[in-house]
């Protein structure tokens, strides 16, 4: 599981600072981190662009995937007033 706190964090701020540079950065992260459910809706909440992972991870990567997607459109939804 993806450390959000700590990890997570310098993930983050070196996709910022790297996407400052060059708009067109394609950042992800690989590994076992790629199918964990946490840590791909992790992943997607601070705007990675992809995850990589072993074959047997992928369908639960997949649905965290989606997963963190339909919760991303019900958040914008709400705010809204919908």
């Amino acid at each position: 599981i993806l450390d959000q706190d700590g990890v997570g964090q310098l993930i983050e701020i070196g996709t910022q600072r790297g996407r400052k540079s060059n708009k067109n950065l394609e950042v992800g992260i690989c590994g076992e981190h790629g199918g964990e459910p946490s840590s791909v809706k992790y992943c997607h909440r601070i705007g990675l662009d992809y995850v990589s992972c072993s074959p047997y991870r992928i369908p639960i990567a997949r649905l965290a995937t989606a997963q963190a997607k339909l919760e991303e459109d019900m958040v914008k939804e709400e705010a809204r007033g919908r």
